[in-house]
């Protein structure tokens, strides 16, 4: 009776092989799919066990999986953890000798594996696609396989052939995964791969434990906010991810001097780049301080914090990096840093990794149906090694070269332009996504799932983030508007009332014609009022003289209809770092604050220095009394949701709030630290306590 007819057979392997008592959630449908013999798609963020959904099938039908896998650390780590099972494991790629690798396509042809795991570049190797054809596989699985796709985030042109050699190796079950992709990219992962009837599996894109907060702050003064937040063991083990490898370097140098900290980056020795993983992975050191190279196939489970110390490139490569924090499901924070210097770098790596196609048309006029050398071509034409080098890459990912496994260049399609400047313009969209989510003023994880198409879990708050929960937020820091602020919204709410939506730019040169304010401030206040409940904001386009023009839709919600509802909504407006973060570095971190936070501080500086001089004076005997038993609730508390104190109520609320007394939730609600978010979850309590105390 075949493995696939036997109702138990897999819940017996899951317990027998892979040591689970159960299935994760969705992980059984997609075993049984593929034991059923039909191609499947699955999107699954990491840490939720996609792993499992082709090698408990690989094991059930019998045979050998080829598994496909981009990087050789994803590689070893997969083969090894399969091997201490007691599967039969082999695999091939470019750290291996000739010897391994003969070995390894012996004991294939033998029918002596369970996997062969392998690099996609390993599949234009002469002879070696025939080499498998001999005895097909059982199973093919692509991990990673948004690398397939012109559209996904870590695009690879090995990746991309590895459709043509499919069909060859049927009847084999392609199996796709990966942690990140697009409806766009699923679908050309689809295409290219020509999978038969696939079934799709997209799951599970929110991440609940996962508190993500953005912030704006000169790059000078990321160093003090990083050190300042790792210096805090509760927030380690981390992952810091820098934009380049000079900037990891120098972080990882500085940071090393307080805790054990390493960089890591693809520029490094192999064996440099192991040492710093396998200690990482031990947790021998705390904080990788490493660019984008680091992090797939990572399976460390206890990750507290992720801090990107720039802006990334994507959302679907952000999306993937903030996923290796909390995946034991435990509370975790991750923070963005960014800064208009930031854009000006990746205007920079854009254009070098997509430069001008006219680069690309002094190869292609070169090339003829005979092999060339590439040396002799890079002779031919007036470009820098580098210049070359790209160019070429990029006129073989689009079809208007081809290169031999023996290095000869020939001429290929005369279409590559088109779909070449296409693929151009989507990376500088993709980059405008990333700036806007920075921009935006919806809640950061429900922003995230509304980017990979999954519209109906995307309007549920998370709560937890820096829109949904400003007043528990770590490293920005907000304060209430001012009389000013609050009567710029009330124009706003005003202008909306009476219509269904108005664009943004013409509600701020409404407000510049009658107010003295700046777009910053303006923005900041749409923002506030986002926060607050009482307004959406929506992206729209429109095409005017064969251009695509952005403009933003503002409209008041239910709650921003009613009456009053402005005048009594609390405000809350981004006020740059929390002076905890801003010292941590020495002297050699200059002491600033952002443009934008400038912009909106006003009377900042004497609102600090009221601050400072309130939580400086003595609580009277009975308000310390009080102080006393929150504090108690708070551990507790914390202790309860597996969290910091400080992330249940910071100490300068927790003083405030001893000293308010509230007695209903308007007024808990005028305590500073104490916003919407914090008033639903823990409301009840706190007034409890102030009541009794």
């Amino acid at each position: 009776m075949p493995i696939a007819a036997k109702p138990d057979a897999l819940h017996a392997l899951l317990r027998e092989i892979f040591g689970h008592t159960s299935f994760r959630a969705s992980q059984e449908e997609v075993c049984r799919t593929a034991v059923g013999g039909r191609d499947l798609l699955l999107v699954m963020p990491t840490g939720a066990g996609k792993s499992l959904c082709y090698q408990l099938p690989a094991v059930a039908l019998g045979g050998t999986a080829l598994v496909i896998s981009p990087l050789i650390a994803l590689m070893e780590d997969q083969v090894a953890k399969l091997a201490a099972l007691g599967l039969n494991v082999a695999r091939i790629h470019s750290g291996l000798d000739r010897a391994d690798s003969r070995e390894a396509c012996v004991r294939y042809l033998k029918g002596e594996l369970n996997y062969l795991f392998i690099a996609p570049e390993r599949l234009r190797v002469p002879g070696f696609p025939e080499m498998l054809g001999k005895r097909k596989p059982a199973l093919i699985a692509i991990d990673e396989a948004h690398c397939i796709s012109q559209w996904g985030h870590d695009f690879r042109p090995d990746y991309r052939m590895i459709g043509q050699y499919i069909p060859a190796l049927r009847p084999a079950v392609v199996v796709a995964l990966t942690a990140t992709a697009t409806p766009a990219v699923q679908a050309d992962i689809v295409n290219q791969l020509d999978m038969n009837n696939p079934a799709l599996f997209i799951h599970g894109f929110r991440r609940r434990n996962l508190a993500i907060e953005v912030v704006e702050l000169p790059i000078p003064e990321r160093l003090a906010a990083i050190s300042g937040l790792l210096t805090d063991k509760s927030r380690r083990p981390a992952i810091v991810y820098a934009t380049s490898r000079k900037s990891a370097e120098s972080l990882a140098e500085e940071l090393s001097r307080k805790l054990p900290a390493a960089a890591y980056h693809a520029g490094l020795e192999p064996e440099q780049r192991e040492h710093v993983q396998t200690r990482f992975l031990k947790g021998e050191l705390d904080v990788v301080v490493a660019t984008i190279a680091f992090g797939m196939g990572i399976d460390k489970a206890d990750i507290r914090t992720v801090i990107h110390a720039g802006l990334p490139s994507t959302l679907e490569g952000y999306y993937q990096e903030i996923g290796r924090a909390g995946r034991d499901g435990k509370p975790s924070r991750t923070y963005l840093m960014h800064s208009y210097a930031d854009q000006r770098t990746q205007d920079f790596f854009l254009a070098r990794d997509y430069p001008p196609s006219t680069q690309l048309e002094q190869i292609f006029k070169r090339l003829t149906a005979d092999p060339q050398p590439v040396e002799d071509l890079r002779q031919q034409v007036r470009l820098g090694n580098e210049e070359f080098d790209k160019a070429l890459e990029k006129l073989e990912i689009h079809g208007g070269a081809r290169i031999d496994y023996s290095g000869g260049v020939t001429r290929g399609v005369t279409g590559w332009k088109k779909t070449y400047d296409t693929q151009a313009r989507f990376r500088a969209e993709q980059f405008d996504k990333v700036v806007r989510f920075t921009d935006g003023a919806e809640c950061r994880m429900g922003a995230l799932v509304r980017h990979f198409g999954d519209e109906e879990d995307a309007d549920t708050s998370c709560g937890i983030c820096d829109i949904c929960d400003p007043a528990g937020a770590v490293l920005r820091q907000f304060r209430r508007a001012d009389a000013s602020e609050r009567a710029i919204a009330c124009q706003i709410a005003d202008e909306l009332r009476m219509v269904s939506y108005k664009a943004a730019g013409t509600v701020q040169r409404m407000l510049e014609a009658t107010e003295d304010i700046s777009r910053a401030s303006f923005d900041a206040v749409l923002d506030a009022m986002v926060r607050a409940g009482l307004l959406a904001i929506e992206d729209a386009e429109f095409e005017k003289d064969g251009e695509t023009r952005r403009y933003r839709k503002l409209s008041l919600t239910d709650d921003g209809l009613r009456s009053g509802a402005v005048e009594k909504a609390e405000l809350l407006l981004a006020d740059g770092v929390a002076e905890a973060f801003a010292h941590h570095a020495g002297p050699k971190v200059k002491k600033g604050k952002s443009k934008m936070a400038k912009e909106f501080r006003g009377g900042g500086k004497q609102r600090r220095l009221e601050i400072l001089e309130e939580d400086q004076k003595p609580l009277s005997r009975e308000a310390e009394a009080l102080a006393g038993k929150i504090k108690i609730w708070r551990s507790a508390e914390a202790k309860r949701l597996g969290v910091p104190p400080y992330i249940v109520l910071h100490d300068r609320a927790l003083r405030a709030l001893a000293q308010a007394r509230p007695e209903n939730p308007n007024q808990l609600l005028e305590v500073d630290g104490i916003g919407p978010a914090k008033l639903e979850r823990f409301g009840d309590a706190l007034l409890e306590l102030c009541s009794a105390g």
